[in-house]
């Protein structure tokens, strides 16, 4: 569980994160989701460490990510599985030396230990046996699940997905978030995911919230966002005439 406690954040004038509480539950696909310039992205960087926050508290398990000593915090921040919006593969590695490379990185396995970890990883993500092709060789889909992969290596109890359906087509976006919300389920990790995509929303949003102006607007889950009164949310949710539709029908029933 990662729990979010009043954080402000600013860059210079510009307030971005306005006293932003929430609660990212364990073993649950929990949603950031807003349009561009809410502050989803900010957020996210600050989970992982990238942005170090103006006031407030973020709490990994319990632990205040603040008040630890920066020793503790890399041990942490080993616990945190990133994937990122393009995937991020080393283009010169292998798909096997890119899935490696935190294992090189981070721990004292041997050779052999590492090499079972990513075939291990690689089953997981249905590309077994893909392990010497290079990232060039790869289609969208396949760098989402190498980088997938890749974020689950280190056995991490937390995973941070950026826009992971970014430049997909929608059949395998739906591969990709059913293969996000089953790793999740499957390791008891605390899954968060930013996005926009809302079919990503209604796929796998179990525990939702929506930014808006660097503030949190909304919470709730997939069912009760169809049925909310937020006029900020609906704006966003069914800004697409598809969405409208899925409104108009819902109130019908």
């Amino acid at each position: 569980m990662i729990e979010v406690q009043n954080i402000e954040k600013h860059f210079g004038v510009n307030h971005v994160l306005k006293n932003v509480s929430f609660t990212f539950e364990k073993g649950k696909t929990n949603l950031i989701i807003g349009g561009s310039g809410s502050g989803k992205t900010t957020l996210i960087k600050i989970l992982i460490g990238l942005h170090k926050i103006d006031s407030g508290t973020v709490l990994f398990n319990g632990v205040n990510f603040n008040a630890i000593k920066i020793k503790e915090q890399r041990l942490l921040r080993q616990e945190i599985g990133m994937l990122f919006q393009a995937g991020a593969l080393y283009d010169s590695m292998t798909v096997e030396e890119n899935i490696m490379f935190p294992l090189s990185m981070f721990t004292n396995k041997t050779e052999e230990e590492k090499l079972e970890r990513v075939n291990f990883c690689l089953k997981r993500v249905n590309l077994e046996g893909k392990n010497n092709l290079l990232p060039t060789e790869l289609s969208g889909g396949m760098t989402k699940r190498v980088a997938i992969a890749r974020a689950i290596v280190m056995q991490p109890k937390y995973l941070l997905c950026d826009e992971p359906n970014s430049g997909l087509d929608p059949k395998t976006a739906i591969i990709i978030d059913n293969l996000i919300q089953e790793i999740t389920k499957e390791y008891n990790i605390t899954t968060i995911v930013n996005t926009h995509d809302m079919n990503s929303v209604m796929e796998i949003g179990e525990n939702i919230a929506f930014i808006n102006h660097g503030e949190i607007w909304w919470t709730g889950n997939k069912e009760e966002l169809l049925n909310s009164d937020n006029k900020e949310l609906n704006d966003f949710v069914f800004a697409s005439e598809l969405f409208k539709r899925l409104k108009q029908e819902d109130e019908k029933c």
